[in-house]
């Protein structure tokens, strides 16, 4: 009897063991940080939250934003972390700024977004993200900018490159439900053209020129697009691998007036798979920008059932079996485009 209970005590304190150390492991495996502008958090700015993290970590860091207005830059320069906020649109991270005047002062991009990112493993959602400069001025100001060698002063446009999102040479990035917003161009900047992999998902973006422009491989469903102003929507550089890719699925397209859905300068590769035009778009299919860049690949712009409320345009009809290897709208997903580099369902 003694030798029975003796052996009940050993495992039942293993069992302990085994669970203390597994909730341990759970406890340990995600940190999580609150933000709260009216200070009922760990932090009441997000920077001050991401400064506060380790430069590395094995494991994914959360910082959760509580609803409210967040009038900052966001530097994100620490991999493996996930930016929540408490719901998309209360939670507003904002800031007015002009690329063109930016680069008066600065010598390349870092800085120049609403949020700027250089680092790897980065997950955002439930958020806006604004630059707000387009929607605050109106009108074009000229301002010193040491970068003018002979003036040095510049006009600055209220139409011009607004950026709310800028990554730089980052990779592994997606965004689940976040608004991103600016009057005008370039609002969606992942820019990696070697190695980039951009996930979205549910995600809202508007702006101007080039409002949605991926380098490297970018997947997008079930997202919404509103061009505000300029000559095109969404814009690819694929160039430096022919298998690049920008993929758009299940997504709607609205704007102003005659806006154009999309163009290239570089080598694109493009892939529209059921998705929705509204009657404001114009009879224009996706176009090569004049261009002094050879263009290695050709043209590469295939469509798949999408359709547009009065009535289809012709060149937007089903050509998917004229890209390579003729891949089924079904098997196009997130997997297809990232291969086995990447499967952001898994984080």
């Amino acid at each position: 009897m003694k030798k029975i209970k003796h052996i009940i005590s050993v495992v039942t304190a293993f069992t302990l063991t085994v669970m203390l150390c597994q909730n341990s492991f759970a406890q340990t495996k995600i940190q999580k940080i609150i933000v709260d502008k009216n200070g009922k958090g760990n932090f009441a700015s997000v920077q001050a939250a991401l400064n506060s993290l380790p430069d590395s970590s094995s494991v994914f860091r959360v910082i959760f934003i509580k609803n409210g207005t967040y009038d900052e830059k966001i530097f994100i320069t620490k991999n493996n972390l996930v930016l929540e906020g408490e719901s998309e649109d209360k939670v507003l991270i904002t800031q007015a700024i002009a690329r063109d005047e930016w680069r008066c002062d600065h010598a390349d991009d870092w800085g120049v977004a609403t949020m700027n990112i250089k680092a790897n493993d980065i997950m955002l959602k439930n958020l806006t993200i604004e630059n707000s400069y387009g929607f605050d001025n109106r009108n074009s100001r000229v301002v010193a900018c040491e970068a003018d060698t002979v003036t040095h002063k510049k006009s600055i446009p209220f139409n011009g490159h607004q950026m709310a999102l800028r990554t730089m040479n980052n990779t592994r990035m997606k965004a689940i439900n976040v608004h991103f917003k600016s009057f005008a161009g370039d609002t969606v900047s992942p820019w990696n053209v070697q190695d980039g992999m951009f996930y979205f998902k549910n995600c809202e973006m508007e702006g101007g020129v080039d409002f949605y422009c991926p380098r490297g491989w970018a997947y997008a469903e079930d997202c919404k697009f509103f061009a505000n102003t300029g000559p095109a929507s969404i814009w690819h550089d694929g160039s430096a691998n022919e298998d690049s890719k920008t993929v758009l699925k299940n997504c709607s397209f609205d704007g102003y007036k005659n806006f154009d859905l999309g163009r290239y300068h570089k080598d694109a590769q493009f892939y529209l798979i059921d998705c929705h035009f509204s009657n404001n778009m114009a009879d224009r299919d996706i176009y090569l920008v004049p261009t002094t860049n050879i263009i290695k690949w050709g043209r590469r712009v295939y469509y798949y059932n999408c359709h547009r409320t009065a009535g289809d345009y012709a060149w937007f009809k089903n050509n998917l079996s004229s890209a390579k290897d003729s891949p089924s709208a079904d098997e196009i997903n997130a997997s297809w485009v990232f291969g086995k580099r990447w499967d952001p369902l898994k984080n």
